[in-house]
């Protein structure tokens, strides 16, 4: 593959395809000798005649035997993973007990935990969020790590790109002098950033919680983001904010729930209160611990549009 790549970046074809694209000029490709003697218009001639070989492009080239046979496994070996796959899940099904079979238990001791002294060893109303910050606080911080680990791949891929093309493409397509979106942005903005927050911190009482919470106010940064453009935008949202932001809210999470898990495991008394059930200053380190996750989620939703859009912030 190596050999025909190389056979390739010495043919007219290769010569002729950046000229086209603009990375290079006819006269480049002359010796230093030949290039004051040499008629400029010959060689523009040559390169459009030579515009007919450009269908021997790399991807054209890799059209060998090896490659064929490459790609004749792969696809044989994908079809045979899914149907390993397929099959695993389909016998696990049949083996599964069939609804309303006393084999099939309608509860049990741990649901029944939850629903019971749910309240009273959380302090939450919303026995989802007791149930998900409490009990299995681990879990989440682990949902919070993927989410955390993927804007981290994102970044590590995508941070090198060319930010002046995406500069230009950000000047050609965005609607940064829009009126009508810039002065909806202005109204919804606020409304929406406050009504995430509510979200968050409402989370332990009623439906809501970081995750829905950090969803809004993502949305919220990236229409700010496409009705003002990315310079005013970054003066918010920017990368350090990011950083400190979503590492501070990991680590805090992570410092909370292991204080918390080392005192229960050992009966030492953690001296947080959980408040009255029912007060927005209740539950303990619920409502902290959905501060975090609203924020993770949030950020991680903006760096994706970011990342995707721009290449960097």
């Amino acid at each position: 593959m190596a050999r025909i790549r190389d056979n390739y970046e010495r043919s007219a074809a290769y010569r002729a395809e950046k000229v086209i694209k603009g990375e290079a000029e006819p006269l480049d490709f002359l010796p230093e000798e030949d290039r004051t003697t040499e008629d400029k218009l010959t060689i523009e001639k040559t390169v459009k005649e030579s515009e007919s070989e450009l269908s021997l492009s790399p991807e054209t080239l890799t059209e060998t035997v090896e490659f064929k046979l490459y790609s004749r496994i792969y696809k044989a070996l994908s079809v045979v993973v899914c149907i390993i796959f397929i099959t695993s899940l389909v016998i696990t099904a049949i083996h599964l007990p069939s609804l309303g079979s006393d084999l099939n238990p309608a509860n049990n001791e741990v649901p029944e935990r939850y629903v019971e002294k749910g309240v009273e060893e959380t302090g939450a109303i919303n026995t989802v969020a007791g149930m998900i910050l409490d009990y299995r606080a681990f879990d989440t911080f682990g949902e919070s790590c993927v989410l955390f680990a993927a804007v981290i791949c994102v970044l590590i891929l995508l941070k090198e790109s060319d930010l002046s093309a995406a500069e230009h493409s950000d000047r050609q397509n965005e609607p940064k002098n829009d009126g009508i979106l810039k002065a909806a942005a202005s109204i919804l903005f606020p409304v929406i950033i406050i009504f995430g927050f509510y979200v968050i911190l409402n989370g332990h009482l009623s439906a809501g919680g970081g995750f829905s919470g950090g969803a809004i106010l993502g949305s919220g940064m990236i229409l700010y983001l496409l009705a003002f453009g990315f310079e005013k935008a970054h003066k918010l949202f920017n990368y350090k904010t990011f950083a400190v932001t979503v590492c501070s809210a990991q680590i805090f999470y992570c410092i909370a729930k292991g204080f918390s898990f080392f005192t229960g495991a050992n009966e030492i008394e953690t001296h947080i209160p959980l408040g009255n059930p029912g007060d927005i200053l209740s539950s303990g380190l619920i409502l902290p611990l959905n501060i975090c996750v609203g924020l993770v989620v949030a950020y991680t939703i903006y760096t994706f549009y970011v990342m995707f859009r721009r290449g960097g912030f």
